[in-house]
């Protein structure tokens, strides 16, 4: 068991950011933790993808390479996920600016006190 661990640390890695993502999520009740806690679990699902596309003595795929090859398309659906990413990380800050705007807070239940008073 310690030999796997000391072998395969980055999906141990990407475990525990996956779980401190998810810890942050649902434990906080600020929305700009809530987003600091989605970017940590997506960067633990990055991380899993890249290193379970790793294959150890792989070549690129390219005619004049030699067997094994290295499939390209988990780094490629990663380059595409971070786009995502991003954009998602900056549409949910300007919604939260629009949120303090109109309510005053950023914590989700003085959010949902105002919103049932109204």
């Amino acid at each position: 068991m310690i030999d796997l661990l000391a072998t395969r640390g980055y999906f141990l890695a990407a475990f525990v950011l996956m779980g401190i993502g998810t810890y942050v999520l649902i434990g906080s009740d600020n929305l700009v933790k809530k987003v600091i806690g989605m970017n940590v679990f997506q960067t633990g699902i990055f991380l899993f993808f890249v290193a379970s596309a790793f294959v150890t003595g792989a070549s690129p795929p390219l005619l004049s390479a030699a067997a094994p090859y290295v499939s390209p398309l988990p780094h490629v659906l990663i380059l595409t996920a971070i786009v995502v990413g991003v954009s998602l990380t900056a549409v949910a800050l300007g919604l939260i600016v629009r949120i303090y705007d109109e309510y005053g807070s950023l914590r989700e239940s003085e959010i949902r006190e105002v919103s049932l008073d109204e």
